[in-house]
């Protein structure tokens, strides 16, 4: 094991695979960017391995491979899921077609919804168990074994439990789980309280029918990828990051596929987190900026923003721990069209990878944010990103694009129309800034914003002028964040119970020993994984209300303070801090308690990302780019090369293989100790 040195961070997106190599025997830090294959993302991982492994290819040398994963992201977005069945309570088929009773548009008389379990792949047993966990009615196991069987003669591949009120006493629904696992052909078997111990209905049925459905698509997806690894001499562990923004062993990913989903912009956020409270800017705005989408996070006092819950699409809701990201279709290859009320728009619609911006030369005629970019002069053609994989981008094609679709329908000039796609762009981007800052009660102008992904940097003033944020960091590589967020992240694993108790009439010694066997339960998820840990620490949460309200707050509570004084200050002090005021007089309740275990993998000093000492802040030459309405000629550089202390004022472009940085005239940029470029106004 001391031979495997490198520790390897792989994030697959849409049209590059990153790679973040950290190698603990000499401390040195490499990146590598190969092209992704939509529908076959292990190809461009393999090949990334092996850029990785060095020149005999071999990936002995590695010790440890995080990957962020969007395989289920992309098969819950696409319908893609496996063939899947559900057994349920008499009379509760219905609940994951019900949902909340929401609709897709909230006016209008037509809407369109397919839960992920069609109608005729549901079946229905005698059993039934009360909100006291009191057993009424024992499973019927016959009825179970015949429905599985039924199950299987449709073509399923998994297979969902889902009882009613099985959170309050799971016998009746791990009955039925026995019994369909000594049948079922392979493991996709999932039980909900085995995904989702928690009170109300149809966010349990969601999260776990979503899980089974995914069981043998990543689990198939990450067993193929560690055997191809295997083969090539791969003795290490490989973990996989979570939309919480921990990492788990790829057992517990198989097991529990469900949080994966939206695990790749995870680790980019855990990544800037890092970076930003390294450089001494502990509050900061993330902003991904990909092909398609924009993805944007907060981060507070160095600690990122939990969601108990989010919705992949309509009606597809995950009910499990994920770092709060808002996105908005707007990134590199958003489509700029004007609309019939004579209207400028920009995205959802998205050229994607492929065929990709006008520039590509693929085939696509309509025009993209990166095509504007392009003939404004900020993206070289001759210098494209991604070190050349993708070949020179076509400036023709996308003055043509432009020409076509946007200046002519508004009577722009051709560069007037496309500095009119990136301030409609741009506008569209700092909104998402502002609903994550002001709109939460946050004032953006204390915080920090960090760009990343391949467009980050080509927006990042523009975002300043927009929101007033006074300081932006522009990390060491932009583009490969998340891969290195994937290098950083730490173990985690969370775990609830529903307990819906009065807190006068709560048994603290039942609380203490429940927060026990959520331990017990995390630490052996932990312990799978079989990597280094330096410290192992604990949260625990309570989901508490005042008596009759339906909503919760989440109330911070340390082990040594499970007693009912320290809880009700603590609901109080969270309560007053949510709503400016208490409700004195009203009984209060605890609904959930949440655990987490984390243990803290080691870190290394970011410092080592920084240049080499020595070089100097020299220009490459000029280039020409296009801004507010004239020609400028803006000084390039070799940002990699940027010896700490640098100093440099607006206009300039900085270059380096995985992204561009477009410094606009009234900025200044400085290369900090740990690599970061900070720009400030003037």
């Amino acid at each position: 094991m001391s031979s495997r040195k490198r520790v390897v961070g792989v994030d697959v997106g849409g049209t590059f695979t990153d790679l973040f190599i950290l190698d603990e025997g000499d401390r040195s830090v490499s990146i590598v960017k190969v092209p992704s294959t939509r529908g076959e993302e292990a190809v461009g991982f393999m090949n990334g391995i092996q850029r990785a492994s060095g020149a005999d290819g071999a990936a002995a040398s590695i010790g440890t491979i995080i990957h962020g994963t969007t395989v289920g992201t992309n098969a819950l977005l696409e319908r893609k899921g496996a063939r899947t069945g559900l057994i349920t309570t008499r009379g509760f088929g219905d609940v994951l077609e019900m949902r909340r009773r929401d609709r897709p548009q909230t006016w209008g008389l037509r809407g369109n919804y397919v839960p992920v379990v069609p109608r005729n792949l549901r079946r229905e047993v005698d059993e039934r168990v009360l909100a006291d966990g009191t057993i009424h009615t024992e499973v019927d196991l016959e009825q179970v074994e015949q429905c599985a069987q039924s199950l299987l003669a449709e073509g399923c591949e998994a297979i969902c439990i889902f009882f009613i009120n099985s959170y309050a006493n799971p016998a009746n629904e791990a009955a039925a789980a026995r019994r369909v696992r000594a049948l079922w052909p392979n493991a996709c078997v999932t039980a909900s309280t085995e995904v989702l111990p928690e009170i109300r209905e149809f966010e349990r049925v969601s999260t776990a029918s979503l899980n089974a459905s995914l069981q043998p698509v990543v689990g198939g997806y990450l067993n193929r990828l560690e055997n191809d690894l295997r083969s090539q001499g791969f003795g290490g562990q490989l973990m996989i990051v979570q939309s919480n923004g921990g990492v788990m062993s790829r057992q517990t990913a198989c097991e529990l596929p469900v949080r994966t989903a939206l695990s790749g912009p995870a680790a980019g956020v855990i990544a800037c987190a890092a970076v930003a409270q390294a450089a001494g800017y502990p509050n900061v705005i993330t902003g991904d900026i990909g092909g398609t989408s924009f993805d944007v996070s907060l981060v507070a006092d160095g600690r990122v923003a939990l969601a108990d819950q989010t919705s992949i699409a309509f009606g597809m809701v995950v009910r499990t721990p994920m770092i709060q990201i808002e996105t908005i279709g707007a990134g590199g290859g958003s489509i700029a069209a004007v609309d019939a009320s004579g209207m400028l728009r920009v995205g959802p619609e998205s050229a994607g990878s492929r065929p990709g911006p006008a520039c590509y030369g693929r085939g696509n005629p309509y025009p993209t944010v990166t095509d504007a970019n392009v003939l404004l002069g900020r993206i070289a053609a001759q210098r494209p990103l991604g070190g050349g994989l993708l070949g020179k981008l076509d400036v023709a094609l996308a003055h043509k694009a432009i020409q076509t679709y946007v200046a002519e329908p508004l009577g722009l000039d051709v560069l007037a129309a496309a500095e009119a796609i990136l301030t409609v762009a741009n506008a569209k981007m700092a909104g998402a800034l502002r609903l994550v800052s002001i709109e939460k009660g946050h004032d953006p102008r204390k915080f920090a914003y960090m760009p990343f992904g391949g467009g980050g940097g080509l927006h990042v003033c523009a975002m300043m002028r927009e929101t007033g944020v006074a300081t932006a960091i522009v990390p060491r590589y932009p583009g490969v964040t998340s891969a290195l967020g994937c290098v950083m992240a730490d173990l985690r694993h969370d775990a609830v119970r529903t307990i819906n108790q009065s807190l006068d009439e709560a048994d603290f010694g039942q609380l203490r020993e429940l927060a026990d066997a959520l331990h017990a339960k995390c630490d052996a998820h932990m312990k799978s994984a079989n990597v280094a840990i330096e410290t192992v620490r604990e949260e625990i949460f309570l989901d508490m209300l005042y008596q009759g309200q339906t909503h919760t707050v989440s109330v911070p509570v340390a082990r040594e303070n499970l007693d009912a004084q320290a809880i009700a200050t603590a609901f109080e002090l969270a309560y007053q801090a949510e709503f400016g005021r208490l409700l004195p007089g009203i009984p209060v309740r605890m609904l959930n308690l949440r655990y987490a275990l984390i243990g803290v993998r080691p870190k290394f000093d970011l410092r080592l990302l920084a240049p080499p000492p020595g070089g100097a802040a020299l220009a490459l030459g000029t280039q020409r780019v296009y801004a507010d309405g004239t020609w400028l000629d803006a000084p390039r550089y070799a940002r990699l090369d940027l010896p700490v202390g640098s100093r440099i004022r607006g206009p300039a472009v900085f270059e380096q293989p995985d992204t561009t940085v477009w410094l606009e005239p009234g900025f200044v940029a400085s290369t900090d100790e740990h690599g970061n470029l900070i720009l400030q106004f003037e």
